[in-house]
């Protein structure tokens, strides 16, 4: 234990109020009028509410009105069919929305939930939801602050306000200042008279700036323009097959009901359930890989992003203060390993020291560690982090004393017992302790910035040497390091207060320290400009911190912009061009909300990372907010629409790649099922010209369309992410799904698959075979080659699902044409060997077709 200091009393501010607090009447009183002191998420969506969503999908419209069609020709089966593929995709949906809705209750449960108050004169611990304004509240080491609120007594009192402001240093409060609902009390102790609570305060003004429900992705508004050309396109359809058949004396009701089954055909009525398949696989995949999908349409929204805004603390930085370089006037050394581990190394030039060249360096971390309040905790069952109770910045010069080799802190204070100490404050800016040596003398210990240790007033160090000291904390400072300085001195004994003996002291060196940047964060970033995407960092830390940190991880490269512009500047000039800057600093929650929206206004998809308060606005306005979830507070979490469980950057790459294998796969979908929608109007319209008089009877239409569109279809949502995926840049956002060559291909694929068919039935009939059950055959397997010959990976056995549904899709197709009920139904013939080889000619075709359109569009692309 250390020996707390004698002459450390609490200052207390003028006015006071009553040191007993309220009663207890008189705060349920309290409560009636201001309420519960809390910023709760939004109330649960009833599910008939959710169910609506689901139903208002514009594809899904037009899946409701086909099965009225459906219905109308009395074509009950297919009616089921549809009717299911809407249940599914409904019911899939809304699982998926409760299930992440439940899993961000669960994480909400990080939150701290209790407060101590004084009531009647005594301390009550208390749901922080039931703090009303006027409670006293009692605040020591590791309290999260339950309401804004004034102090009227601070001793060494060091808040963290990370979650506010962005700052990563934690700032000191003293009485008669103000602390905010929502922050973290680092070290020291003090007591304040709650002000506002629940909406009222810092953290309620806050969450009221995400009033606003969430916009459609892009791959909501991309399905619903095209469910409105599809709805136009049925429409269309059933006139003119209408038309055209009575034209040629066709019967008017044999004609309506073909017309009808076409419309139906030309509807991929599974594409929800192919993009809800899609989606909730990649939803299931990201959970396994620690990214939590609130919002399903979400997963397909990220593969669109083209920026990234992260902030700093904990994304790109570790999130945890560590001492990266020490200096001496004998000369300096690096510090190796992460977080608060006591495990690393010192070196100089990337060799170990020796013990001469370690001596001064021990001196150093020693004092800086009697001169500390911070304690080392280390992992827990199941964990192999450690962790630190007390400043951050206190335990990284603990963690580095250990990594020198010097004695622990249960160690050093049994030796050297701490018998004063002046506490750090904003005004002195350095903190003090004096400690009873073996041989009866004091050790006096002190650390503080350099501008109030590097002085002639605190050091007996000649001036050259001081110089030297400042130049070296400059430069440390400039690339983005918080130095402290060190200094000491035996003493005989000492019985003034410990500020007096901040005087004739011996520097014994800088230390500097930093949130260093983590591990994974400059491959991260490299991916993802490989991707394509454009990095951005907003924080609210200091603009060299914030350079430094850019730089570090190469966020800004060589010809990009490299000014840091801060929040102060941009409010001065509020005309600046935001998308022409890379890294913000001091940046206050609504200038968050302005640099996402400019983005966006450039046609951008953004993407928005961060955990605090803070960071709720902008998590909102993003067309993605991705939020922490082990460290993130409740506002960010439910303003984000995805929530990183590990707090990694790297697994919002991989979530990235999962949105473009999603949106890959459904315009591959678009391209099978449209092509052969097409193709069966196509042979519709072309073979009574070849004097095939009715080519394809309603009923055999829609027996094609349901194997086609059925299984197989599905399946193809499931297929693995293309190999170059993250290799090619995002698509723009306002690119219609059919553009970029899906039309081209479709177009193509529906030309071929129509001639190959056509060609079979002319065969057939040419050699006295049924031709309308060969062109039947021949047109549904031409249809299931093209579904294996779209494949990214021909030979992957990631997603067997689709060769074994197309090969059951054949075998029921078959079945059509030998089984007694579906023969009579579908007014089938058996085809024989030679019916049969020629529908297996089609479907060879149409695939060798596929893959050479396949191949020809992607080295277009490259090129």
């Amino acid at each position: 234990m250390t020996c707390r200091a004698t002459d450390a009393q609490p200052v207390r501010a003028p006015q006071a109020p009553d040191p007993s607090g309220l009663s207890r009447a008189e705060a349920e009183r309290r409560l009636a009028r201001y309420g519960r002191n809390e910023v709760a998420p939004p109330p649960p969506t009833p599910l008939h509410q959710r169910v609506l969503a689901q139903l208002r999908d514009p594809l899904i419209m037009v899946l409701l009105g086909a099965a009225v069609l459906t219905i109308a020709i009395g074509d009950h089966p297919d009616a089921v069919v549809i009717g299911l593929v809407i249940v599914v995709n409904t019911t899939v949906g809304v699982a998926q929305e409760v299930r992440a809705d439940r899993a961000v209750a669960a994480l909400s449960a990080l939150s701290a939930p209790h407060a101590r108050v004084r009531r009647d004169g005594a301390p009550h611990e208390v749901a922080a939801a039931l703090v009303v304004p006027g409670d006293t509240l009692l605040l020591g080491e590791g309290d999260i602050v339950a309401a804004d609120a004034v102090l009227t007594e601070a001793s060494a009192l060091l808040m963290d306000e990370a979650m506010l402001t962005g700052e990563s240093e934690p700032v000191d409060r003293d009485a008669g200042g103000t602390v905010s609902a929502g922050t973290v009390v680092v070290r020291g102790r003090g007591t304040a008279t709650a002000t506002a609570t629940g909406a009222a305060s810092a953290l309620g003004r806050m969450a009221a700036l995400l009033d606003g429900g969430h916009e459609p992705t892009p791959l909501q508004r991309r399905l619903a323009s095209l469910g409105r050309v599809l709805a136009l396109v049925t429409i269309a359809l059933c006139v003119l097959v209408f038309a055209l058949g009575v034209l040629r004396d066709l019967a008017p009701g044999t004609m309506a009901v073909t017309a009808i089954s076409l419309a139906v055909a030309a509807v991929p009525e599974s594409l929800p359930a192919v993009v809800t398949l899609a989606l909730a696989l990649g939803a299931r995949r990201m959970a396994a890989r620690g990214a939590l999908v609130r919002r399903l349409p979400a997963v397909e929204t990220l593969g669109s992003v083209s920026v990234l805004a992260t902030d700093k603390t904990g994304t790109l930085t570790e999130g945890r203060m560590v001492v990266q370089h020490l200096w001496t006037p004998s000369g300096g050394a690096d510090v190796s390993g992460t977080g608060y581990a006591p495990h690393g190394e010192l070196t100089r030039a990337g060799r170990l020291l020796t013990p001469e060249a370690l001596r001064p360096l021990r001196e150093l971390l020693t004092t800086a560690a009697l001169c500390n309040d911070a304690v080392l905790k280390p992992p827990g069952p199941g964990s192999d982090t450690w962790s630190a109770v007390g400043d951050p910045m206190e335990a990284a010069l603990l963690s580095a004393a250990a990594k020198a080799g010097c004695p622990g802190p249960a160690e050093l204070h049994r030796a050297c017992p701490r018998i004063a100490e002046a506490p750090f404050d904003s005004l002195r800016k350095r903190m003090t302790t004096v400690h009873h040596l073996p041989d009866g003398n004091v050790l006096v210990c002190l650390k503080g910035a350099p501008e109030a240790v590097l002085t002639p007033r605190v050091l007996a160090d000649p001036p050259p040497l001081l110089d030297r000291a400042r130049e070296e904390a400059a430069a440390r400072a400039a690339h983005g390091f918080r130095v402290l300085a060190v200094a000491g001195t035996e003493r005989l004994l000492w019985d003034l207060p410990a500020v007096e003996a901040e005087q004739g002291l011996r520097l014994l060196g800088l230390i500097a320290i930093s949130d260093p940047p983590k591990a994974a964060a400059a491959a991260t970033l490299a991916a993802c400009r490989d991707a394509g995407i454009t990095p951005v960092l907003i924080t609210g830390d200091h603009p060299a911190t914030a350079r430094a940190i850019a730089e570090r991880t190469g966020l800004v490269r060589d010809g990009e912009p490299g000014e840091v512009l801060t929040g102060p500047e941009l409010a001065a000039a509020p005309d600046t061009d935001l998308t022409g800057v890379r890294v913000f600093a001091r940046t206050d929650p609504q200038q968050k909300l302005d640099i996402v929206h400019a983005w966006r206004e450039s046609g951008a998809v953004t993407a928005m990372t961060g955990d605090g308060v803070n960071d709720g606005p902008a998590l909102r306005q993003a067309d993605i907010g991705v939020a922490m979830g082990a460290r993130g507070t409740e506002v960010a979490r439910q303003a984000a629409d995805l929530v990183l469980t590990d707090d990694e950057l790297a697994t919002v790459v991989t979530a990235v790649e999962e949105g473009r294998r999603v949106y890959d796969n459904i315009r591959r979908f678009l391209v099978y099922a449209m092509a052969g929608g097409a193709a069966e109007i196509l042979v519709m319209l072309i073979g009574p010209l070849l004097g095939l008089a009715l080519p394809l009877r309603a009923g055999q239409i829609l027996w094609i369309n349901l194997l086609t569109h059925g299984l197989t279809g599905v399946a193809m949502g499931a297929e693995p992410v293309a190999p170059q995926a993250m290799r090619r840049p995002p698509r723009p956002p306002g690119q219609h799904i059919l553009a970029a060559g899906v039309w081209q291909r479709l177009l193509v694929l529906a030309s071929a698959v129509t001639a190959v068919s056509l060609l079979a039935g002319a065969a057939a009939r040419a050699l006295g075979l049924p031709w309308q059950s060969v062109l039947f055959l021949a047109l549904l397997a031409a249809q299931l080659g093209v579904a294996l010959g779209l494949r990214a990976r021909l030979m992957t056995r990631e997603n067997l699902f689709l060769p074994a549904s197309a090969a059951a899709s054949a075998v029921l197709g078959v079945a059509a044409l030998y089984v007694p009920s579906l023969r009579s139904l579908l007014d089938t013939e058996p085809v024989g060997w030679a019916g049969t080889w020629l529908a297996a000619a089609a479907a060879l075709c149409a695939f060798a077709a596929a893959r050479l359109l396949r191949g020809a569009f992607h080295r277009k692309a490259r090129s």
